[in-house]
């Protein structure tokens, strides 16, 4: 059964730049993203991106300590999950906040591209990947 991709257009040609490839991230990423920092002022204690996400990429688990994360959708659908509940598919216009200490992941389904503004403040922690079983296991949901 052949995959067809979607929303590539959407993300390249978005309200936010799309970015260069994320290679300062790439070891936290399945797949490849590409990061555009909109905001990256060290006077200002939050940063805010443009991450895109190729199909069916998605970044490790991980942890924002003495701060948060807030994402806002600009652009094809994906994913949002955190630890111990069921994941979310996310939608152009949905927004994600994401409390202090909260373990999560986040990503593009398998067959689109996708795009969030992250607003973040505090220290990550970046754990294991979410691996290809239990990312496949979401697409069928």
């Amino acid at each position: 059964m052949e995959v067809i991709i979607v929303n590539e257009e959407q993300v390249k040609n978005g309200l936010f730049p799309m970015g260069e490839k994320n290679e300062a991230y790439k070891d936290v990423f399945v797949g490849q993203s590409y990061l555009d920092m909109l905001v990256a002022d060290p006077d200002i204690n939050v940063g805010v991106g443009n991450v895109s996400f190729e199909p069916g990429t998605r970044n490790n688990w991980h942890i924002h300590h003495d701060g948060f994360q807030l994402l806002l959708v600009t652009a094809g659908e994906g994913w949002y999950q955190e630890e111990g509940q069921e994941a979310r598919r996310l939608k152009v216009g949905d927004v994600v906040v994401t409390k202090d200490g909260v373990k999560h992941w986040h990503g593009a389904t398998k067959d689109s591209w996708f795009s969030h503004v992250a607003i973040t403040a505090g220290t990550p922690e970046w754990l294991e990947a979410v691996d290809d079983e239990t990312y496949g296991k979401l697409e069928n949901k």
